[in-house]
């Protein structure tokens, strides 16, 4: 071995040696290690500076999202009463159970005796939830508005299963304390408290409810266990007061549905109408429904058929006709007209009474409803007149009620008219109007010729009005239409009430159809007022098909008028006008 590389091998091993004599440097560890721990503290402080400071809004949504949720505060849709306070629609609070089905699908320990409180098969519960899990949903409904023992049984079976996921929610109910009676003119409402027929229908942006929104803190079964603050206040729905007279409904709605069970009849109709504000105070139809219970009834047996339903007014346009003749200074009361021998040319076709009536004047034609002495009548006057009169008195034209479906009926111009159109629409053949409409018409009759307009509300004054016929032509007319009701030869003697001078006329038309006449089917009607001097109230019965011995309407129509008429003039204290007559006006309403 060289010398050199010895002597570089000696060297070494003395630095060696010398180096393990020489103390540790503990100040470059301190150094190294406060390095270290600086560099962790200032990770931590960034890490929280940039948590508390930079990111501070992003964990507290991330946050709220676990715990603080938005909740509706329920609103109540306006209540709807009749003239007098009394509820007709109210919304009662009630409990609707939601769930989170990703939080229940896999809880089949629960979902028995969950299914057994929701008194729903175990099956289909399954099978909801199921299907709302694979559409990835967060929210289903489990059930709406239930009872109370159903939502205190879904409470027990939380508990008992410690169970998370469901909760429940306060909603509102819709009810219907006259249920059918007041079917048709209320309306209903679907599970979303959102009207669909009526008044629920037609006045829904009043009705309705705007919730409010609250913000809550809930754990993680879905209770609300702090709520945070109010986000906006719940708007409830205003409410609405009819006309209705909820006593004259009811006894209406009894009357009318004992006249078409007793006749066999299709259907029916029947309007109230105080003449002093034009504020109908009952309107019924048969058949009825209930809007408190589910819907399984005919679409058509939810139609307001007072409103809806047109037909051809047969003879209760005649005095219309003759309230024309007398404005024109054509005719008067005691004006003679010759019907004889019964039946009456006009053109290529032939107009018939009943039998031949002889010569009358023109109060008997009214008296005998002869159909050749008001076409007589008519035809003494211009077309366009007499399609004035009709127009003027609202045929053709909807009423001022606004009702969802209201139909406006028909009547034809009168450049159209052939010379036997002129001849039968006279008699309330060739144009069509509905119950609502006659009762219009007839109301300006009973108010001394103004025609008023109708109305659903109540009214607290007398609206204004435009007048059709002169204060002298109303009265003369309605003093022919007392001889209707109160003498022998009267159509409508069933239609007297005891101690009230009532006046009307009758109308029985064959029903026509898209196809024409249908043989042996009719459409019987009675349309009167009380008291004849002054009246207070008009009625329109109107009895569609009546299948059974009679089709008259002054058999069929004129009994339900006469029973809800006196009741009428009773409750609102009309004074008896004529007590003296009221045995012989009884009398006559037994007489077939």
């Amino acid at each position: 071995m060289p010398s050199s590389h010895r002597s570089s091998v000696r060297a070494r091993r003395r630095r060696a040696a010398q180096a393990k004599r020489r103390p540790p440097s503990f100040a470059a560890r301190r150094l190294v290690l406060g390095v270290v721990l600086s560099a962790a503290f200032v990770s931590v402080l960034g890490s929280a500076f940039y948590r508390q400071v930079l990111e501070t809004e992003f964990l507290r949504s991330e946050g709220e999202k676990r715990f603080l949720r938005t909740r509706e505060i329920p609103a109540r849709r306006g209540m709807v009463t009749d003239r007098n306070g009394v509820p007709l629609a109210i919304s009662t609070a009630v409990t609707t159970i939601w769930a989170d089905p990703r939080q229940l699908v896999d809880r089949d320990d629960a979902l028995t005796d969950l299914a057994t409180a929701l008194e729903m098969p175990l099956a289909e519960l399954r099978e909801r939830l199921a299907t709302a899990t694979a559409r990835r949903r967060h929210f289903m409904y489990l059930r709406r508005r239930v009872e109370p023992q159903i939502a205190r049984a879904v409470e027990g079976v939380i508990d008992a299963h410690r169970l998370a996921g469901v909760g429940m929610d306060t909603e509102y109910r819709r009810y219907y304390p006259g249920g059918e009676m007041l079917g048709h003119v209320i309306g209903y409402t679907n599970i979303d408290d959102e009207g669909q027929e009526g008044i629920e229908l037609a006045y829904e942006s009043v009705l309705a409810a705007r919730p409010g929104a609250r913000r809550v803190v809930q754990d993680g079964r879905g209770r609300v266990v702090a709520e945070i603050e109010q986000l906006r206040a719940p708007e409830h729905g205003q409410d609405l007061a009819l006309s209705i007279d909820r006593r004259l409904q009811f006894l209406m709605y009894r009357e009318l549905m004992r006249a078409v069970k007793e006749h066999r009849a299709a259907s029916g109709s029947a309007v109230l109408i105080d003449i002093q504000t034009g504020e109908v105070l009952a309107l019924v139809n048969q058949p009825a429904y209930n809007p408190n219970t589910p819907r399984s009834e005919p679409a058509d047996q939810r139609r307001n058929r007072a409103l809806t339903d047109v037909f051809e007014p047969g003879s209760t346009v005649k005095p219309f006709v003759v309230a024309a003749g007398l404005e024109a200074g054509i005719i008067t009361p005691r004006t003679s007209i010759h019907t004889s021998p019964g039946v009456y040319q006009v053109g290529n076709n032939r107009v018939r009474d009943i039998r031949n009536l002889g010569t009358l004047d023109v109060t008997a034609v009214i008296t005998r409803s002869s159909n050749i002495g008001v076409v007589k009548i008519a035809q003494q006057m211009d077309r366009a007149s007499l399609w004035r009169v009709y127009n003027e008195l609202g045929f053709g034209q909807p009423t001022a009620v606004a009702f969802p479906g209201e139909r406006t009926g028909r009547l034809p111009h009168f450049q159209r008219w052939s010379s036997f159109e002129h001849a039968t629409l006279a008699f309330g053949y060739g144009l069509n109007v509905t119950t609502l409409q006659l009762a219009q018409a007839y109301a300006v009759l009973a108010a001394d010729g103004v025609r008023r307009p109708l109305t659903l509300f109540r009214r607290d004054s007398i609206p204004p009005g435009e007048r059709v016929f002169s204060e002298d032509t109303a009265r003369k007319v309605r003093l022919m239409m007392e001889t209707v009701v109160a003498t022998d030869r009267g159509t409508a003697r069933r239609a007297a009430v005891p101690g009230y001078r009532v006046g009307g006329k009758t109308g029985t038309a064959k029903k026509a159809t898209a196809r024409g006449y249908v043989a042996g089917k009719y459409q019987s009607v009675f349309a009167g007022m009380a008291p004849i001097p002054q009246p207070r109230f008009v009625m329109v019965v109107m009895i569609d098909e009546p299948g059974g011995q009679h089709f008259y309407g002054g058999i069929v129509a004129a009994p339900t008028f006469a029973t809800v008429m006196q009741a009428a003039l009773r409750l609102y204290n009309v004074p008896p006008d004529d007590p003296q007559a009221s045995l012989l006006l009884a009398a006559n309403r037994r007489q077939p």
